[in-house]
C-alpha cells in the first residue's frame, strides 16, 4: 500500500462525483437485495488505497470534518427518537432489556477478544461498540412491511435508547484501554479514578452543554415564521454544536443527541414534526459522504489477518444481544413475543458502530509503544486500524443478515400482514 500511486483530483470535483456516482450505486443496490449504503462502502473501497487511491491516507484526515458533520446530524436524529413517555410507557420491563442486551454484548464481545488476543484495550474497544445498533436499517423494514403492534413499538424504543446507552459505555471503556496504553509507555500512573473521571466529566459536560443549547434553538426555531428558515437553522445550529464540542473536546455524538432529546421532550409535538419533515432533506447527501469515507478507510489487505476476530466479534455481540434481550424479558415480564423475538431484530449495525471505530482511529493515533520503529507506528495505530477495518466489513455482515431477521421475528411475531 505505501508505493501504491496517489492519484490527486480537486477536493470539489472528487466530492461532487462522490454524491453522483454514490447515489447511481447505492440506488441500484435494489436490484441485488442489498442497502444502499453497500454500495456507498464498496464505492469507498474503490477509492480508496487499496484500491485506486483517490481517497488516500492523508485525504482522508483533511475531509475528516465531512465525519464530524454526519455524525452530528445522526445523533441529533437519533435524539429526536428517544422520548421518555414511550419508554415510561413501557414499564420498567423494556429498561431491563435495553440494559441487559447492551452489557451482554459488551461482556461477551470483550470476553471473546481477550481470550483470543490476550490483548485487553483491542478487546474493551471491540466490547463498547458491539451495543451500537442501526435504528435505520431496523426502522426501514418496519416501515416497508407496515408491521404494528407490541414488538414493533419494543423495536422501537430499544433502537433509539441503546445507542445512546452504547456511546456512554464507549466513552468509559475508551478512556480505560487509553489509560492502558499510555501506561505501557510509562508515562502515566495507575489511577483508575482519575481514567474514569475523564468520560463521566465528558457525559455530564455534554449534557449541560446540550440541555441549553436544545433549549436555546427551541426558542430561536419557535420564533421563525417562515418554514423555509427551519432547515437553515438546523444546519447552523448542528455545526456550532460540533465546532463548539470540537474546542471543547466534548463528545460531538452525545452532545448532539441530548440536543435531539430535549427538544423532543420539552416541546410542541408540531414542532418536533416541523423538524423531522426538514431533517431528512439532508440525511441522503451525508450518507453517501459518510459511507463512501468509511469504505475508503477499509484495507483489503489487512482482512486476511483480521478473520477470526471478525468471526468472534459477529458471534459473541450476536449471542450477548439475543441472550440480553431475552433474559431482560424476563425479569421484566414482558409478553411472549417480545421475549422470543426481540433480540433478532436489534442485530443491524452500521452508521454509529462505524463512526465509533473512526473515532478510535482518529483518538488513538500514536498512543502507546512503538511496535515498528521503521514506520514510527504505535499500539495505538494497529488497534485503531484493527478496529476500523474489522468493525466496518462485520456491518457489512450485520446489515445484510439484520434486516432479514428483524422481517423474520416480526413475521413470526404475527405484526406483518399477509
Amino acid at each position: 500500500m505505501g508505493n501504491r500511486e496517489i492519484i490527486e483530483v480537486e477536493v470539489l470535483l472528487l466530492l461532487g462525483s462522490i454524491i453522483v456516482l454514490g447515489h447511481i450505486l447505492g440506488k441500484n443496490m435494489k436490484y441485488v437485495k442489498l442497502p444502499s449504503i453497500i454500495g456507498y462502502m464498496v464505492f469507498g473501497v474503490l477509492l480508496g488505497p487499496s484500491l485506486l487511491n483517490i481517497v488516500h491516507d492523508q485525504l482522508q484526515l483533511e475531509l475528516g470534518f465531512i465525519t464530524d458533520i454526519a455524525l452530528s446530524f445522526v445523533a441529533f436524529s437519533i435524539g429526536l427518537e428517544l422520548k421518555f413517555s414511550v419508554l415510561k410507557s413501557f414499564g420498567r420491563g423494556i429498561v431491563y432489556i435495553i440494559l441487559l442486551e447492551s452489557f451482554a454484548a459488551l461482556f461477551a464481545v470483550t470476553i471473546g477478544i481477550y481470550l483470543l488476543t490476550r490483548d485487553l484495550p483491542l478487546a474493551l474497544l471491540f466490547g463498547a461498540i458491539a451495543p451500537a445498533s442501526a435504528p435505520a436499517g431496523t426502522v426501514a423494514v418496519i416501515l416497508e412491511y407496515k408491521a404494528r403492534g407490541p414488538l414493533t413499538k419494543a423495536l422501537y424504543t430499544v433502537v433509539g435508547f441503546d445507542d445512546g446507552l452504547g456511546i456512554i459505555i464507549f466513552g468509559f471503556a475508551a478512556a480505560i484501554a487509553k489509560n492502558i496504553l499510555i501506561q505501557e509507555t510509562g508515562a502515566l500512573d495507575n489511577n483508575i479514578l482519575l481514567t474514569l473521571w475523564h468520560p463521566l466529566k465528558e457525559i455530564t459536560y455534554s449534557i449541560l452543554f446540550g440541555g441549553i443549547i436544545g433549549l436555546v434553538f427551541s426558542f430561536v426555531i419557535q420564533k421563525l415564521k417562515n418554514v423555509n428558515e427551519v432547515l437553515v437553522m438546523i444546519v447552523g445550529f448542528i455545526l456550532i454544536i460540533s465546532g463548539l464540542c470540537n474546542i471543547f473536546h466534548i463528545s460531538i455524538i452525545f452532545t448532539n443527541m441530548v440536543v435531539g432529546m430535549m427538544i423532543v421532550n420539552t416541546q410542541r409535538h408540531s414542532l418536533v414534526h416541523k423538524i423531522n419533515e426538514y431533517l431528512p432533506l439532508l440525511m441522503p447527501i451525508l450518507f453517501i459522504l459518510f459511507f463512501t469515507l468509511a469504505g475508503a478507510n477499509l484495507h483489503l489487505e489487512a482482512l486476511s489477518s483480521l478473520g477470526m476476530i471478525g468471526v468472534i466479534y459477529v458471534i459473541a455481540r450476536t449471542f450477548g444481544l439475543i441472550s440480553g434481550s431475552i433474559l431482560g424479558s424476563i425479569l421484566g415480564k414482558v409478553e411472549d413475543n417480545i421475549r422470543k423475538y426481540l433480540g433478532l431484530g436489534i442485530l443491524s449495525q452500521a452508521g454509529v458502530a462505524i463512526g465509533l471505530s473512526l473515532i478510535v482511529s482518529k483518538e488513538f493515533t500514536g498512543i502507546g509503544k512503538i511496535i515498528d520503529p521503521a514506520t514510527g507506528m504505535t499500539n495505538g495505530d494497529r488497534i485503531g486500524s484493527m478496529v476500523l477495518t474489522t468493525v466496518t466489513v462485520t456491518c457489512i455482515f450485520f446489515e445484510l443478515i439484520g434486516p432479514i431477521l428483524t422481517k423474520y421475528a416480526l413475521k413470526k411475531a404475527g405484526e406483518i400482514e399477509e
